[in-house]
């Protein structure tokens, strides 16, 4: 009887692995509080309870642009990382090699965290976003092919 593709998974990968998935979802958690900010700071609030609660003067504006943007950012991040989540766990069941392994899940990691400060924080001109959305894009792809090539 095989053994089980668990059996395979290197424990300083899979440290790695969860390691840099954690701090995804610290970075996750921080947009929210992130698009916070930007309503208080715009006084752009989506619902008129809100803005009642500031003031009664306020209607609700939900075209800020320093809002939306993060908006934008914390979408393309929840269309990313969570692939990610997955992409990465199954690879590990591949036995990458090491190395190769820990720097792609740390490159992921790093590149959606430059992603964010770069469109949502600290607005910078292209091809900034598109370099840092690659830089995760482009492992997390490798990553799927590598899982697809090992399972065929």
């Amino acid at each position: 009887m095989a053994g089980s593709p668990f059996d395979n998974i290197n424990p300083e990968v899979y440290r790695a692995y969860v390691f840099w998935s954690a701090v995804l979802l610290v970075k996750l958690f921080c947009m929210a509080p992130l698009t916070a900010f930007n309503r208080f700071k715009n006084k752009a609030f989506a619902n008129p309870e809100d803005t009642n609660a500031i003031s009664r003067k306020l209607k609700p504006k939900l075209d800020d642009p320093d809002v939306e943007r993060v908006r934008r950012a914390h979408l393309n991040d929840l269309e990313n990382i969570l692939p990610f989540f997955v992409v990465g766990f199954l690879y590990l069941l591949t036995d990458p090699v090491p190395f190769l392994a820990i720097n792609l899940f740390r490159l992921v990691a790093v590149s959606r965290i430059v992603h964010t400060l770069v469109y949502a924080v600290f607005v910078v001109p292209q091809p900034a976003r598109f370099l840092a959305y690659m830089g995760a894009m482009g492992p997390t792809a490798y990553m799927a092919f590598q899982t697809l090539l090992h399972f065929l």
